[in-house]
């Protein structure tokens, strides 16, 4: 058995009376379930918190506890989800062996700009896009033939936010409206990119390298969506319980699915996860086209993992509790 720590950040704490949507609170619930996952899988386990400058501190403090592992779930510092890629780097500084993905795969997966170049490079089919720095490049006379409908979303955000109903656009005015409108209110560039519509599949990878392997495909079932909208994974619905996008949206086992169609997912998913260089365990979202074809539509690196979460859901579907998949992700970073 090992000795980790689990690390989290608390950059957040002093706001958490005042914020609302994505729970504040979620990742240090998520540490404390990961950190009794561990206990209980036998492993020695402490919990810590880091904030901002005492960074420092702290990682000297857990490099000389010699700890065998440091379960990361740092999603940012100093109140910024763009330094989680330079915390990572300053793990690798310290020496210290942690789970998940390092400074390059987080920083790639943030910028989702470059996400969408690796994959390309790589041959990995990911719908056609264009990156709009900032509303100079709304004038760009090559919106104006782009095949709608197109979709747009924030370039350096996750847990869908700023993405509405309003964001499935069908010709270029629409497009320059949502994307001004993204860029004035996040003060960051968007994403354009063409839209697939199908069926919306979710894969969770384990592993690295050669021995990455798919867990069972989850999909988001839209059955009960209302007909006048689209069938797309809002921010109402991941954090708005009463609202009609969340009722709308249900993750479920893939039904219905041809041998041939998940051997195609399981394929792409792996070779994303590859191609961005994602360690340990990751997710993989795709759209699957009328003809079969499945588009890789977004990478996540180190995904929620607390006991509720998408990725638990895949594992417990492989057959693993909780503390085995908790335990499985230690192992795998530990034989690395």
């Amino acid at each position: 058995m090992a000795r980790i720590v689990v690390l989290y950040n608390t950059d957040y704490d002093a706001e958490q009376a005042t914020l609302t949507g994505p729970d504040v609170t979620s990742v240090r619930e998520s540490a404390k379930a990961i950190t009794r996952a561990l206990a209980e899988g036998g492993h020695t386990v402490e919990l810590s918190g880091v904030h901002g400058i005492e960074v420092y501190t702290v990682l000297a403090q857990i490099r000389a506890a010699k700890y065998d592992l440091l379960f990361n779930l740092c999603e940012s510092m100093d109140n910024n989800s763009l330094n989680e890629p330079t915390f990572a780097g300053l793990l690798d500084l310290f020496g210290i062996r942690y789970t998940g993905a390092d400074l390059l795969a987080l920083a790639s997966c943030l910028h989702k700009q470059r996400t969408k170049d690796i994959l390309l490079a790589h041959g990995v089919p990911t719908p056609p896009y264009r990156y709009l720095l900032d509303e100079h490049a709304l004038d760009a006379p090559g919106l104006d033939a782009l095949d709608y409908p197109w979709f747009v979303k924030l370039a350096h955000e996750d847990a869908s936010l700023g993405i509405t109903e309003a964001n499935l656009v069908g010709d270029a005015a629409a497009l320059r409206a949502r994307s001004r409108e993204l860029m004035r209110e996040y003060k960051q560039a968007v994403i354009a990119e063409r839209y697939v519509e199908g069926r919306e599949i979710n894969v969770t990878v384990m592993g690295n390298g050669a021995e990455a392997r798919t867990l069972p495909l989850h999909e988001i079932d839209f059955a009960a969506m209302p007909s006048d909208r689209p069938r797309i994974v809002s921010y109402a619905a991941k954090w708005e319980e009463n609202h009609v996008d969340y009722a709308g949206t249900k993750p479920v086992p893939l039904r219905d699915a041809s041998p041939a169609l998940v051997a195609a997912v399981q394929q792409v998913a792996l070779d994303a996860y590859r191609a961005v260089e994602l360690r340990d365990y990751g997710r993989v979202d795709l759209r699957v086209d009328a003809a079969g074809q499945p588009w890789v539509i977004d990478v996540n690196p180190n995904p929620d993992i607390s006991p509720d979460a998408g990725v638990t859901r895949a594992a417990a579907a492989a057959g693993m509790s909780y503390p085995q998949m908790v335990a499985e992700i230690a192992r795998i970073a530990l034989a690395r």
